[in-house]
């Protein structure tokens, strides 16, 4: 095996959530163009069509559901949907997330537990489903945040704690599952990226990120995806439990 030839992904089945707009569909393109055939998972099941027409021009298959990663239930059908269509299931990416910004004097209950219960605990329901029905191993892809590692001075008590979980949780789902089952478990922490989230934020605010990121601009979701195919594919086989900040000097020390 050459060492490009470790990078690819030729036959596996990889499994996406929130596939339907931002970085969920940069992974889902990119994990295509490495070789894999996707099953895509999203709340919004009728743009999942757009992200499929990119894996379907890249050679490789797809299929989706409408899947809302806060019920079990949702998770489960859709690893099942990959078993029935594929009878595998390789690769999972945990992108599913929202986000808020308010301040914690004023954040209610019902908001903070809507970020934990998607962002946290849908991750977890995800790779449950996952390693009960991965065979032969494979690779989990948990998608924290820069705000897990650092404040970025917005008011974002929800989504930091979540984020942080996030990372709390892929370092023991790795101390478990790596050994036993061989199954990787790592994540990534984006930094500021073009999505539905960044374009809430206003100008200025986007102007200042990138006064205070070294590389001085906002990344390309190419970038993320490009690190996602390394932490899935055999590039990586001796990575486990680690969280990689992609965010263009963010958050270094």
């Amino acid at each position: 095996m050459s060492i490009l030839d470790r990078f690819r992904l030729d036959d596996k089945v990889a499994v996406v959530t929130g596939a339907s707009s931002g970085l969920g569909v940069a992974f889902a393109k990119a994990l295509a163009e490495a070789g894999a055939d996707l099953v895509l998972g999203a709340r919004r099941e009728e743009r999942l069509a757009d992200t499929g027409a990119l894996v379907t021009a890249a050679g490789r298959r797809w299929v989706g559901r409408k899947t809302d990663v806060t019920k079990p239930e949702d998770c489960a059908a859709l690893i099942a949907l990959a078993i029935e269509k594929y009878g595998r299931v390789d690769i999972l990416v945990n992108n599913a997330g929202v986000g808020t910004a308010v301040p914690a004097t004023h954040e209610t209950p019902e908001q903070y537990r809507s970020v934990i219960e998607t962002n946290l605990m849908g991750s977890y329901w995800m790779a449950q489903e996952f390693a009960r029905n991965n065979k032969g191993g494979g690779a989990i892809v948990n998608i924290s945040s820069v705000l897990g590692l650092k404040p970025q001075g917005l008011p974002q008590a929800a989504y930091a704690s979540s984020k942080a979980g996030v990372i709390g949780l892929t370092r023991d789902l790795a101390a478990q599952w790596t050994g036993r089952k061989n199954i990787r478990v790592n994540a990534l922490a984006p930094g500021f990226f073009p999505s539905e989230m960044s374009d809430d934020l206003p100008e200025d605010m986007i102007g200042m990120i990138k006064m205070f990121t070294p590389a001085g601009r906002l990344g390309d979701p190419e970038e993320l995806a490009a690190t996602l195919i390394w932490l899935v594919s055999d590039a990586s086989s001796y990575v486990t439990g680690i969280t990689v900040p992609v965010d263009g000097g963010l958050v270094m020390p």
